[in-house]
């Protein structure tokens, strides 16, 4: 079985225009999708992980990120996110897909790792800690079968299905085994927001990296909540932005 995390990328955002390529903390020289990747590579569940970006010239800085740190490659379609991870999975022969968002600096290997742990056990087609919101946005992690996804790639039909990628799969509990991962207590927060989508998310993910990169690079889900906790007036620095819609 092989276990492989797909990272979708582009350059092109309309809030917040190569947000994956700004460096956290600013002038750090990292980039985001660097924090990603790297934090991924942390993981002991991933056989592998693919930035899965687009055909056009100004992903080729996300394309050059992917070859630095060691990472597969693939180039796919803009707006058909679908289509995009189809073929990324296919190509790349993965039995289990892990998606992550390349504008989530803080994802933690250890999140992912359970998520897919609990997925292979309880045998279900589609796994994720974001249907029910209990973690900080930004440490969303879904899991689901290749067939699963092959499944979605003939049938979907509506724009949004085509767009992000599992809607078609996880609003069909009948079709599909659903399983829902909910936050421990000391991870609930629902109304975190660690996701880069605008400049107020962009101040305040570099507050969270200022106070703790320096100190532990590696820092984890349960170091930014008790930082949170311990420093309550950070959140007001993007708590006013609004999530997109599917």
């Amino acid at each position: 079985m092989k276990v492989g995390a797909i990272v979708q990328a582009r350059f092109s955002s309309t809030r917040l225009p190569g947000k994956v390529l700004k460096e956290v903390p600013a002038g750090s020289g990292i980039t985001v999708l660097e924090h990603v990747t790297r934090r991924l590579k942390k993981s002991k569940r991933l056989d592998e992980i693919i930035v899965a970006t687009v055909n056009k010239k100004d992903s080729d800085e996300i394309a050059n990120v992917a070859k630095k740190e060691k990472v597969t490659l693939f180039r796919g379609s803009e707006e058909n996110v679908l289509s995009r991870y189809y073929f990324c999975a296919k190509e790349n022969e993965l039995d289990v897909i892990v998606r992550i968002c390349s504008d989530c600096p803080c994802i933690d290997p250890e999140i992912v790792d359970s998520i897919i742990t609990r997925h292979i056990k309880s045998k279900s087609d589609y796994t994720s800690n974001t249907l029910t919101r209990s973690y900080p946005r930004g440490f969303d992690t879904e899991v689901f079968n290749f067939s699963v996804l092959e499944k979605a790639y003939k049938n979907a039909k509506k724009p949004s299905e085509k767009e992000h990628v599992t809607p078609y799969i996880y609003k069909r509990p009948k079709a599909f085994k659903i399983t829902q991962v909910k936050a421990p207590r000391e991870l609930y927060g629902p109304d975190i927001r660690l996701v880069l989508d605008t400049k107020e998310d962009y101040s305040f993910i570099n507050a969270i990296f200022s106070l703790l990169f320096k100190k532990k690079a590696k820092f984890t889900a349960f170091d930014v909540v008790k930082t949170l906790r311990e420093n309550p007036w950070l959140k007001s620095l993007n708590n006013k932005v609004i999530q997109k819609k599917i």
